[in-house]
């Protein structure tokens, strides 16, 4: 087969194609490159309201990576928050600590707090600063419970912080929280006490004032902070904040940085509509709802089989309550009470034991919603509205339940086992005054006038044991087919 001349040239012409167009994509590449690296780098700014629980973690997480993502010169953590999980606290640490990127924990705005997990959360970042009226500390661990003096502790006496700071010069400003007791105690403050020291003297920070933080849960507004070395910045926004931080020299990663933050652009990174949902349903009170909402549907689902609607709820409701419970703090105790409480309650539908098991019940449920979460762990408990809602609504549903089994032992029983005179019948089959009628769909022997036929309407006149008596119908009543023979 013959090639043509114009052919043979396109075809020795495509590897010089190939390589202009591979050109052309580097230069593509390089000016897209050159004009972002010619944008400014920005200051990625993170928001953590409320409790420190999975939700901020991952929060934390993705605004990290992003931060990476976009190049940023400095993060800044602006926090308002009375403490949460230790679990979460410590990954969230970690990630600080890890971060190659500085990172500026910024207690904002006014009347904002740094408390409990917040405080080594600001402990642990390169620069720590604060708004005019805010405070940070109460570090103290508090979900073992107890409360002995502070001085007290296992395995003999302990340097006294507030002792520490007076013979510096300097005053702690504890607080009137107290020391877990009990062995286990004593570790979780000992242990909390080794950490918050620890970051303390990684980034040159106060401490003693630190310990004094979890051992007597000491306080401090931003003025204090800032004479005892607490924290770096006091700054009423995030402008000035990058206007004080500029110039700082800062250690990441084994290596020493000097911050360059005036005039940077701030850019926000908003939680997404997953870190949102997360949040929502690892909240106690949804947390708490859902398990409730699962459970009762799955109920009215075994007693109604074939509803669909309440087993199909029930069962989203229930996954999702385990879900959030699996990242809680829960109580084995509080979980084992409310459900034996909401199984008594159902049992009552089944049982007649005249409101003695709804009561129990009842008693069981409430008690299982209160030790359901610990109440101690700041912006991690039920609210005690929604307790006594879901409370007032499992009393009604059991006032309900009674009076369905009280209607039901007064109503006379009414059964074609017992039919009365009167009721309308059938002849079946019948013979020398004797034969078979159907009343309300049951067969009975029965006798009467020898000229009944079958099919013949009848109605009962008496009954004598297990026969029925039977006469014909009055005039007028529908005569029925003679039923088939077998």
């Amino acid at each position: 087969m013959m090639i043509s001349t114009t052919t043979r040239s396109l075809l020795r012409s495509l590897p010089v194609l190939g390589l202009v167009f591979g050109l052309l994509l580097l230069a593509a590449q390089a000016v897209t490159q050159a004009a972002q690296n010619a944008e400014p780098a920005p200051a990625v700014l993170l928001d953590v309201r409320g409790a420190i629980g999975p939700a901020t973690a991952e929060y934390l997480g993705a605004g990290f990576a992003h931060a990476r993502e976009r190049g940023a010169a400095v993060i800044i953590l602006r926090l308002d928050t009375p403490g949460g999980l230790v679990s979460s606290l410590r990954d969230i640490n970690r990630a600080i600590l890890a971060s190659p990127i500085p990172i500026i924990s910024y207690v904002a705005p006014g009347g904002a707090q740094a408390a409990s997990a917040g405080t080594y959360m600001v402990y642990a970042s390169h620069v720590a600063a604060m708004a005019p009226g805010t405070n940070l500390g109460a570090a103290t661990p508090i979900t073992m419970g107890g409360a002995p003096e502070p001085d007290s502790e296992e395995g003999g006496q302990r340097r006294q912080p507030a002792e520490d700071a007076k013979a510096n010069d300097r005053d702690p400003a504890p607080g009137t929280g107290k020391t877990p007791t009990g062995a286990a105690g004593a570790k979780a403050v000992n242990d909390a006490v080794a950490y918050i020291r620890s970051l303390a003297e990684l980034r040159g920070r106060n401490a003693d004032w630190a310990e004094a933080a979890v051992r007597e849960a000491a306080s401090l507004p931003a003025s204090e902070a800032l004479k005892l070395n607490v924290v770096d910045i006091i700054a009423p926004n995030v402008d000035d904040l990058l206007r004080q931080a500029d110039g700082r020299t800062v250690r990441v990663e084994a290596t020493d940085v000097t911050l360059a933050t005036q005039g940077l652009a701030v850019e926000t990174f908003a939680p997404t509509w997953r870190h949102q949902l997360l949040a929502a349903i690892t909240h106690p009170n949804l947390a708490y709802l859902l398990l409730l909402i699962g459970v009762y549907g799955i109920i009215f689902e075994l007693m109604n089989p074939g509803a669909l609607f309440p087993g199909t709820i029930g069962g989203i409701s229930l996954l999702t309550a385990l879900l959030a419970l699996n990242m809680l703090p829960v109580s084995a105790a509080g979980i084992a009470l409310l459900l034996l409480g909401i199984a008594l309650m159902a049992a009552e539908a089944f049982v007649s034991s005249f409101g003695i098991l709804g009561v129990a019940g009842l008693a069981a449920f409430a008690l299982g919603s209160v030790l359901l979460f610990d109440g101690d762990i700041p912006g991690l408990a039920i609210d005690w509205p929604v307790i006594a809602l879901a409370a007032g609504g499992s009393a009604v549903l059991l006032v309900i339940v009674l009076a369905a089994v009280v209607r039901a032992h007064r109503r006379p029983p009414v059964t074609s086992s017992n039919p009365p005179v009167g009721e309308p019948g059938v002849v079946l089959h019948w013979a020398a005054g004797s034969g078979t009628v159907q009343v309300h769909g049951e067969t009975w022997q029965a006798r009467g006038a020898a000229e009944l036929r079958p099919g013949q309407p009848v109605r009962i006149a008496d009954r004598q044991g297990l026969i029925l008596v039977l006469e014909p119908a009055p005039p007028g009543a529908v005569s029925f087919p003679a039923p088939p023979r077998a």
